[in-house]
């Protein structure tokens, strides 16, 4: 996976906070009290939530890499929207896979 121009941009600009941020990158991506997949879903429900379509899109991917079936995906959508509204809908909707 490409790493996105933000991380690029840190890792150039500030060293130290872009080890920081892969450091937390790591945690969300290994089992815990939590397992991993489940904190990727809350993560996208997040992004959401922030309207950050693209986040969600790209969280997804990574939850269906880490186990998720697509009826927890779509439940986490379905969650988002009763949190959020149709402002959490919307952008959550890049959850799915393009059919076709």
């Amino acid at each position: 996976m490409p790493k996105p121009l933000y991380m690029e941009a840190l890792e150039g600009g500030d060293g130290e906070l872009f080890k920081r941020v892969i450091e937390l990158q790591e945690f969300t991506g290994r089992d815990g009290a939590l397992p991993a997949k489940t904190k990727t879903l809350m993560m996208m429900f997040g992004d959401a939530l922030l309207g950050r379509a693209e986040g969600v899109k790209a969280l997804a991917e990574r939850a269906r890499g880490q186990g998720a079936t697509e009826d927890e995906i779509a439940e986490t959508v379905r969650v988002a929207f009763i949190f959020g509204g149709l402002a959490g809908l919307v952008p959550a909707t890049h959850a799915y896979k393009k059919q076709g």
